[in-house]
């Protein structure tokens, strides 16, 4: 019995070392699709986020879809802050208040709110955002 315990933590002690020695030796790219992080963006900008994820989702249907993709859209916004969405021009001055607006309404879908994206915001978009073809 003795034996069989020691065979057991010998086998379990090398294993170990063979995967500590695989990790060591294993370089992998670092995942730059949350841009340089959520965590590492100025206060004010992290402030700006989740005042933004409370007031938008406030249609009766996704109140908690800011919570249950927290993860994905902090991601997504660190993209968009640290690569200033590809140089484009601010476009905040000239429809915030209508986009706001439509983002709390419950008769504005998807749709009506994407028609206000500019071509070269349309292409930004579709050229970052993470996402996966499907096969």
């Amino acid at each position: 019995m003795k034996y069989l315990a020691v065979a057991l933590a010998a086998a379990l002690a090398v294993g170990c070392i063979d995967a500590a020695v695989l990790r060591a030796h294993t370089r992998q790219e670092p995942d730059t699709a949350c841009g340089k992080g959520f965590d590492i963006l100025v206060k004010g900008s992290q402030d700006y986020y989740r005042t933004a994820a409370v007031e938008l989702f406030t249609h009766p249907s996704h109140t908690m879809d800011n919570a249950t993709f927290e993860a994905e859209f902090e991601c997504w916004f660190a993209s968009m802050c640290t690569t200033k969405c590809g140089g484009l021009a601010s476009q905040a001055d000239g429809r915030k208040a209508k986009l706001t607006e439509m983002c709390q309404s419950v008769e504005a879908d998807w749709l009506k709110i994407w028609k206000l994206f500019s071509p070269d915001e349309v292409k930004w978009f579709k050229n970052n955002y993470p996402s996966d073809e499907v096969e």
